[in-house]
Order: structure tokens, then C-alpha cells, then sequence
């Protein structure tokens, strides 16, 4: 049997949200990947198959990791037909598994649409294995078990098997949600920007369901991102080890550590999102040490000498925009004159509002959020 091109380079390409590339390509390497490279939708890399999983386990800021199997040119349907049924398909996943595949386009004159060309790879699948059993496996586009990814860009296209079986930034601690909430990553992303060590007190004085908290617990205390997760895609992978996989789950398990008192607290004026968040903290392990309460902003005595960590309500995450003006300008006073001593990173997700909280920033970085063109912005309140 043929190898991949996986298996033959070592090589895989790790899919990112924009704005992310310096961070992640640091936290890249302190998994093991070497020989990184970064591109337009993400970061090529190299790595062993303890490396493939530690990164998949472990990884805060990666959407996805790819492992590509085949490369082809592809000027139309007929190309892309073939090249799909060439790979025996039946050597990852089996008829009672569910399938679905993912598609990316651009600049290919025949094949313009991501859905078409997704459809024409599904069919060479299921063709594959209805030619060889009789019959097919079913396609689930919410939660397969195998993910399929295809890349075609102008002529050049690429087949890609997901190792991660689905967005790493689904935890499996969101539990219970609020309206518009922070990405899991987009959290772990501000955490790391932030430059938080651990040994400061972390504040969010406005948690939702509790994403930010969640995420700077995982971490303070190296709780792996997928710790919750029941199943990751490399485990369909032909060379997939077992033992291996078991090995390295366990050392990555066995650096966590328990959450000091008091080191991370949140509240919210909404009894909701307090329940949602005190739900979604207690799923990991030591959570219940977070302490949540139901507090206004004008109710909190004071957060001096921490890190304030928070995302302001915007828009959709206001019930509406009356009163939007006077919120931002008594958060700004309540930072001034209540957190002495603290650093403050407020993500935007309407940076029009920025200007009306009427501080002094640091700095200020795009990032984005479930399509909004956000900013995180640091305030020194000396």
C-alpha cells in the first residue's frame, strides 16, 4: 500500500484564525513542531506522531490540524472525481461510520463554488465504498465521526484527512451558553496576549458564561484544551498508535496542577450567565475553585493590583443600544478610580466603542470574533 504525503514528509498544516499567527506559531514549537512555515490560512509544520497528538491534546490556539494524503491537479469535476476515488478510503473509516468534507476555493475556472466541489468529493467517497461493499457510509454535517478537508487553488488541489476530528475550540466545558459568546479560542487567544503568568489575581467583572475564566484556568493550572474532548480524528488515521496516543495523554495529564484560592474570580449582573458560567467552570477539573457572583459593576468593592481580563457587552450582547453611551463611561470611571494598579484588557467587539470608555490605551490589537473586526485593547490604571 501506497503512503501518504502525511506519511512520507511528516507535514502538516494547521488552520488558524487571522491575527493569530505569531502566538500560535510560538505555541506550535513549545509542542514539538519544527520547520514551520506560515501561509495565507495558517502554519505548515513538521512533526512525529507524538508531536501530531500532543499538538491536537494540547493546542489552545489552533482551529485545526490537517494531515494532507494527496496533492493533484484539478482543472475540473472530472479530475477531482478521480483523485477522490483513488484513495481507499475504507483503510480510515468504515460503513458505519458518518463522513463529511469541508472545501476551499479560489481561482479555479471550472470549480467556483466551495459547496460543488465538497459535493464531488462526497460522491467519489461514497462511490468508493458503495463499488466495494454494496452499499455506503451515511454524511452527517454537524458531528461526523471523520472530517475531510479539500483546498483547491487555481489548478493545484489538495486532499486532507482532519487529525482533530472537528474545531479544537470546542472544549467540551461550554455546557451552558448566553447570548453571542467569546470563542474558545479567541479567549486563550486575549489570555496569551494578555502575557498573564499565573501569579497575579484574574478578574472578569463582566464572565457571560464564563469562557474567559475557563480558559485562564486551563492556562494557569496546564489543563490540556482537549482534556473534555471524547475523540480526536488521528485516532481514524491507518497509522494511528494506540499505545502511543495513550503515552502521550497521560504526560501531558499529569502537569496539572490545582488552582490556587481566589487566583481566578469572575461575576456578572446577570443571574444566567453567573449560572451559566459556574457550570461551565465546574466541568473542569478543580473549577469549582473559581469564584462567580451575581454583581453590577458599580457593586464590586474594587479590583486592585490584578489582571482584568473581560469583554464588554456590544450590540447583539446588549438587550439593546440605549444607555450604551453612559455603560462604557461608568466602566471607564469604575476602572479609574476602583483598579488601581491593574492592567485591564478589554476586548471590542465594536471598536466604535473604544473611544467612549474614555481611557488612555497601551495598545490596542485586531483580532477578530465570530466575524466581527474586534480590538484588544490594554489600560495601565496607575
Amino acid at each position: 500500500m501506497s503512503l501518504f504525503l502525511y506519511q512520507k514528509n511528516k507535514r502538516y498544516f494547521a488552520q488558524i484564525p487571522r491575527e493569530f499567527e505569531n502566538i500560535a506559531e510560538k505555541e506550535l514549537k513549545s509542542l514539538g513542531a519544527t520547520q514551520l512555515k506560515n501561509e495565507f490560512r495558517g502554519i505548515h509544520f513538521s512533526a512525529d506522531q507524538a508531536g501530531l497528538y500532543r499538538i491536537n491534546y494540547n493546542a489552545r490556539l489552533l482551529t485545526r490540524v490537517l494531515a494532507p494524503l494527496i496533492t493533484f491537479t484539478c482543472q475540473n469535476r472530472n479530475d477531482l472525481y478521480r483523485a477522490g476515488k483513488s484513495i481507499d478510503w475504507t483503510t480510515f473509516f468504515s460503513l458505519k461510520n458518518t463522513f463529511a468534507v469541508y472545501a476551499n476555493v479560489s481561482g479555479n475556472d471550472n470549480i467556483r463554488h466551495s459547496k460543488f466541489a465538497a459535493l464531488c468529493l462526497k460522491d467519489a467517497v461514497v462511490d468508493l465504498f458503495r463499488d466495494k461493499y454494496g452499499s455506503r457510509p451515511n454524511v452527517d454535517g454537524q458531528s461526523p465521526d471523520i472530517w475531510l478537508n479539500l483546498h483547491i487553488e487555481k489548478k493545484q488541489a489538495t486532499i486532507s484527512f482532519d487529525t482533530s476530528g472537528g474545531s479544537l475550540h470546542r472544549r467540551g466545558y461550554r455546557q451552558k451558553t448566553v447570548k453571542a459568546p467569546m470563542q474558545e479560542t479567541l479567549a486563550a487567544a486575549i489570555i496569551t496576549l494578555s502575557e498573564w503568568d499565573g501569579k497575579q489575581p484574574l478578574y472578569d467583572p463582566m464572565c457571560g458564561s464564563g469562557t474567559i475564566l475557563c480558559e485562564a484556568m486551563g492556562h494557569a493550572c496546564s489543563i490540556p484544551a482537549g482534556f473534555l474532548r471524547d475523540k480526536f480524528g488521528f485516532s481514524f488515521l491507518p497509522d494511528f498508535d494506540d499505545k502511543l496516543w495513550g503515552k502521550i495523554k497521560a504526560q501531558s495529564d499529569k502537569k496539572i496542577r490545582p488552582l490556587p484560592k481566589e487566583l481566578i474570580r469572575g461575576s456578572d449582573k446577570e443571574k444566567y450567565a453567573v449560572n451559566a458560567a459556574t457550570v461551565n467552570c465546574h466541568c473542569l477539573p478543580g473549577g469549582n475553585s473559581i469564584d462567580i457572583s451575581e454583581k453590577n459593576i458599580d457593586e464590586i468593592p474594587g479590583i486592585e493590583n490584578s489582571v482584568i481580563i473581560s469583554n464588554p457587552p456590544y450590540g447583539i450582547r446588549l438587550k439593546n443600544d440605549e444607555g450604551i453611551d453612559s455603560f462604557y463611561k461608568d466602566l471607564g470611571d469604575f476602572l479609574k478610580q476602583k483598579c488601581k494598579g491593574s492592567d485591564v484588557y478589554l476586548f471590542f467587539g465594536n471598536r466604535d466603542m473604544i473611544k467612549k470608555i474614555g481611557l488612555k490605551a497601551t495598545w490596542k490589537k485586531p483580532l477578530k470574533n465570530a466575524g466581527l473586526d474586534g480590538r484588544l485593547v490594554k489600560y495601565e490604571m496607575f
